[in-house]
């Protein structure tokens, strides 16, 4: 990440009275969660903190965003076009892409929505586990007008346990809109299906 753009994401927090918390691990490819979700302004703030801590953020689009003319925008912004009706399923992409590069942060909103759902998805899960790479806790606290970086997590398989984890770290954090924030909870904690 470039001088300008780091100075840049920093100019837009200051004007916008956030700071930020945090250092992103020394981890070359990594799952980046992107939460709570609930507001169109999280995904400039999480880009402009994303550009002060020096992460070049990448994620997941369908393919057809990435058709002419605006293809070249939406690759220059990180996004890695996949196709859902592939054979292959959306995980398996994710988990293929790491394996093809050397650097990779991809940033996940797992409520998947800015809406209240009941659980989050657990695509993030899964990828991480599938491409051996730690998942990292990003998130945007407007109570305190602060983004960043929190604990990272390498996933053990033992889903309840490690979503444990990533509960108590956004416990206290809130969106910008705390109605609309999805519980940190996977469908599959409570079908007790255990990780592949």
């Amino acid at each position: 990440m470039g001088r300008f753009t780091r100075g840049l994401g920093g100019l837009y927090l200051r004007l916008s009275g956030w700071r930020v918390e945090g250092r992103f691990p020394d981890a070359a490819k990594a799952v980046v969660i992107a939460a709570p979700h609930t507001s169109n302004w999280d995904l400039p703030l999480m880009l402009a903190v994303a550009y002060v801590l020096g992460i070049r953020p990448a994620w997941l689009g369908k393919r057809e965003l990435f058709r002419w003319p605006f293809g070249w925008v939406m690759r220059r912004l990180g996004g890695l076009p996949v196709d859902r009706e592939a054979r292959q399923n959306l995980v398996q992409q994710a988990v293929d892409r790491f394996d093809a590069v050397d650097r990779l942060h991809l940033v996940i909103p797992p409520s998947g929505t800015r809406s209240r759902a009941t659980y989050w998805r657990s695509g993030f899960y899964h990828i991480a586990r599938g491409a051996r790479v730690p998942i990292v806790c990003g998130f945007l606290d407007y109570r305190r007008k602060v983004g960043g970086i929190g604990p990272a997590l390498t996933p053990s398989g033992d889903v309840a346990t490690d979503m444990d984890g990533l509960r108590a770290f956004y416990a206290d954090i809130a969106g910008k809109f705390p109605a609309l924030t999805t519980p940190v909870r996977l469908l599959e904690e409570d079908q007790s299906v255990p990780a592949a």
